[in-house]
């Protein structure tokens, strides 16, 4: 039984290393038949990568971009659920306010970024603020949706038994609203990340989007893949070691099925 267990759950990382190599190797195939320089085989960009780690720079840009993600995500995620779960829970707001989000949800994040950088210049708080504001209108809407689908039943049985306010919140409201934080985690970290690109490539002088804007003008693809695959390497942890164990933490209340 236990060989079995293992066995089921070594095969889906198995399939995605399967897939990942086949995908590797036909980078390689089509970059060697095309032999361009627009389109460099995998060893190339590992030796780009090799020589920016090599002397820091590789690292120095990953530490300020992930920072910046980071810093904006938690502001995202904290002011756009208040925000939600108040629209969720209150009519009359919900329709006060429902142009306003349509608005900022159909408004280019270029736009955003370039009057930031225009109205409080070129700086960390106007980078930040730009790639936070960004994400702010989707972690509302997901987490309105979520204050829509809380159970009543379960508010009217917190009454009944006296929960009070911190209680109510913490074993009623907060487990109901967890699969729609999850959800706009989980599209935060994507959408948040490449807009961050595009912040340093206009106004930092740092940063991954910055490296990839110095190498664009030298014309070096193998340089621009090699942070863009480093940086998605770096994500792809944080999904993998953070963000899936604390959301299989959050819903271990629902119990294994069946």
């Amino acid at each position: 039984m236990r060989r079995r267990s293992v066995r089921t759950r070594a095969a889906p990382a198995l399939v995605t290393l399967v897939s990942l190599l086949g995908l590797l190797a036909l980078w390689w195939v089509v970059a060697a038949v095309a032999d361009s320089r627009v389109l460099p085989t995998p060893p190339q960009v590992f030796w780009a990568l090799r020589h920016d780690a090599m002397t820091g720079e590789l690292f120095f840009a990953l530490g300020m971009t992930l920072t910046r993600v980071v810093t904006a995500f938690v502001l995202a995620m904290v002011i756009g659920s208040a925000i939600g779960i108040a629209l969720g829970m209150s009519r009359e707001a919900n329709r006060f306010f429902d142009p306003w989000l349509i608005l900022f949800l159909n408004l280019p994040a270029l736009v955003v970024i370039v009057l930031a950088y225009i109205w409080f210049g070129l700086n960390e708080a106007a980078a930040i603020g730009a790639i936070a504001v960004n994400k702010i209108p989707n972690t509302v809407v997901t987490m309105r949706e979520g204050a829509r689908a809380l159970d009543p039943g379960l508010a009217e049985m917190a009454r009944v038994y006296r929960f009070g306010r911190v209680k109510t919140l913490r074993h009623v409201i907060l487990p109901q609203l967890q699969p729609y934080f999850a959800a706009a985690s989980r599209s935060g970290i994507s959408l948040i990340w490449k807009i961050a690109l595009v912040v340093e490539l206009l106004g930092r002088s740092n940063g991954v989007g910055f490296e990839i804007n110095l190498y664009f003008q030298l014309f070096d693809v193998a340089a621009i893949l090699a942070y863009t695959l480093a940086f998605i390497a770096v994500m792809l942890l944080i999904e993998f070691l953070i963000v899936q164990p604390l959301e299989a933490h959050s819903t271990r209340w629902r119990g294994r099925p069946a």
